[in-house]
């Protein structure tokens, strides 16, 4: 899988934030998965980068809001798919990981066609996050077991539309970087 980088969508993260008691079951079963598609990605050398929300923090940088996550009570969600040295980190400050973001510009100076979308929240932010990188023509890859979601039957009617109607590839988190 070359020219595949491993987007981490939002899982720097505090969950103290509306939805998050309902987000916190699907994230718990999804970390252990995103840890090993982590470490695969980066045993191949691909790019892993991280596109995360703000949360409103302007002045802030990664490492402060890893920081912050790390010390909340959800820590044990964030310290297995932290950033390593070598990831890349850009942040968003809406739904979508292009919106208003250089993460377009930092992916075509890579030579990034193929995208591996995972993280949080499917029917919102990943949803959104590939329908731009469609439009992008980015190749999308989205592994169903490494996606946390907040409504089941929305995040699967999600993965739906972005097979169908995005052309996304949905698969199992397996059948990557082998």
């Amino acid at each position: 899988m070359d020219k595949t980088a491993l987007i981490v969508i939002d899982m720097i993260n505090t969950y103290d934030h509306k939805d998050a008691e309902l987000l916190l079951p699907s994230a718990t079963a999804v970390v252990p998965v995103l840890t090993t598609l982590l470490g695969r990605a980066r045993e191949r050398g691909a790019p892993v980068v991280y596109v995360n929300d703000n949360f409103g923090e302007w002045r802030s940088h990664h490492g402060e809001l890893l920081d912050r996550a790390l010390a909340g009570p959800h820590a044990d969600l964030v310290d297995p798919v932290r950033p390593d040295a070598r990831s890349l980190f850009v942040l968003k400050a809406r739904h979508s990981i292009f919106f208003e973001t250089p993460l377009t510009y930092l992916l075509h100076e890579q030579g990034i066609r193929r995208l591996v979308l995972c993280g949080q929240v499917t029917e919102q932010c990943v949803l959104y996050s590939a329908l731009d990188a469609h439009i992008r023509h980015f190749e999308v890859i989205v592994p169903r077991d490494a996606v946390a979601h907040i409504h089941q039957d929305l995040a699967e009617a999600a993965l739906l539309m972005m097979e169908r109607n995005m052309g996304a590839h949905v698969c199992a988190s397996r059948d990557l970087w082998r």
